[in-house]
């Protein structure tokens, strides 16, 4: 499908990073997704479910909706790879670009994922389904997770003898570097765009639980690591036929892989790679879906990082005027003037730049806290542990 061909709709429940990709290849889209913030409506026609039609989101419905859109293609981001059906509907007289249904199944199999990652070198945390929960090792550190989740969402602590629920699975906790991959794939072959450092739970930037935060790019690593990540990659596209951007979430230990989560779609630090090289990763992942791929990854800066992080509301909040965020190019995912944010939901997303990773989360910090001021009040900013 060539870029000019016509119009994309993007299905998720944050589009708005892919639909910036897409305008930067210049390409016309819109979007179905679950905010409708300000600054997406501004950039692409978007229908927001709980904003313009009082809806909760959900997948199925996001789907049914994009349809309101004329579009010769669909896209999507999460949560739709947990949502083959919806998926299915999204792509319904349209080209899909992305992984299909049936791949979409196959490479959300945690042991399916297990099988692929210890053929490529790589390991995965002890994972136990509801009927092997029974012979946990106490002396290890679990978690409790959803067998399709996403983002962090849902996941917590477990501990032997608990019981789990029919869709979650037990997973060691690996302590680690956590980091994500960022890949095209033709369907048999992977491209690596980028790795990042991934931040999870991070109470800087008031992430509940093991909910992403953010990411920091570039991961600079050995060269004999990355080549064994990039071998990771190639290995799944393969085994899952994979088609697109794609990602890995891993552990990094002491030189071994830990491969946690294959997203099929595309992954939130892909963003990153974009800012700081310039390509469209939009227009890779339609190239890659056409069978293209890149003949080399971009090129990571030579010094500095990029960062982004998403501001979780602390308490119940009410925004203020936003519009003036609008002309920023260190926010983005803006809530209208005037919007209520419940405690635990994500205000909006900060970047930064440092000199370094520790450099870059410590501006990202400040920027996040920042906005806090803006929304509560000097006086009545909370403590944060940094």
């Amino acid at each position: 499908m060539g870029l000019g061909s016509g119009p994309v709709v993007i299905v998720g429940v944050s589009t708005r990073a892919f639909a910036e990709s897409a305008r930067r290849a210049g390409v016309a889209c819109a979007s179905v997704d679950a905010f409708g913030d300000l600054d997406q409506k501004a950039l692409v026609p978007n229908l927001g479910l709980g904003r313009d039609l009082g809806r909760r989101y959900h997948a199925a419905a996001a789907a049914a909706l994009s349809h309101r859109f004329a579009a010769r293609a669909a896209a999507y981001v999460a949560n739709l790879e947990n949502h083959p059906t919806a998926v299915r509907r999204l792509a319904a007289g349209r080209r899909l670009l992305g992984n299909d249904p049936a791949v979409l199944v196959r490479a959300r199999d945690p042991w399916a994922l297990a099988e692929v990652a210890a053929a490529a070198g790589a390991r995965v945390p002890l994972t136990l389904g509801p009927g092997e929960a029974g012979g946990a090792d106490p002396a290890r550190r679990w978690l409790r997770k959803p067998v399709r989740g996403g983002g962090g969402s849902c996941v917590r602590e477990w501990h032997p003898g608990a019981p789990l629920g029919p869709r979650e699975i037990a997973q060691e906790r690996i302590e680690g570097a956590l980091a994500s991959v960022v890949f095209v794939a033709d369907g048999r072959r992977a491209a690596v765009l980028g790795m990042s450092h991934q931040l999870s739970g991070d109470a800087a930037f008031g992430a509940p639980g093991f909910r992403y935060a953010g990411s920091i790019y570039p991961l600079r690593l050995p060269d004999a690591l990355r080549e064994r990540l990039a071998a990771l990659a190639d290995a799944a596209a393969a085994a899952f036929g994979l088609r697109g951007v794609n990602g890995i979430d891993v552990v990094l230990r002491d030189g071994d892989i830990f491969v946690l989560e294959l997203n099929p779609r595309y992954p939130a630090s892909a963003e990153l790679v974009e800012r700081a090289t310039g390509m469209s990763v939009f227009e890779a992942h339609a190239a890659a879906c056409d069978g293209e791929l890149p003949t080399a990854a971009p090129a990571a800066p030579p010094a500095g990082c990029w960062g982004k992080a998403i501001v979780y509301a602390r308490r119940d909040v009410v925004a203020g005027d936003t519009r003036a965020w609008l002309g920023r190019d260190d926010v983005r995912d803006v809530p209208f003037p005037g919007e209520r944010i419940a405690r635990g939901r994500p205000i909006c997303t900060v970047f930064a730049r440092g000199a370094d990773p520790a450099d870059c989360r410590a501006r990202l910090v400040a920027a996040a806290a920042a906005v806090e001021e803006e929304l509560h009040g000097a006086s009545h900013a909370e403590p944060r542990r940094v």
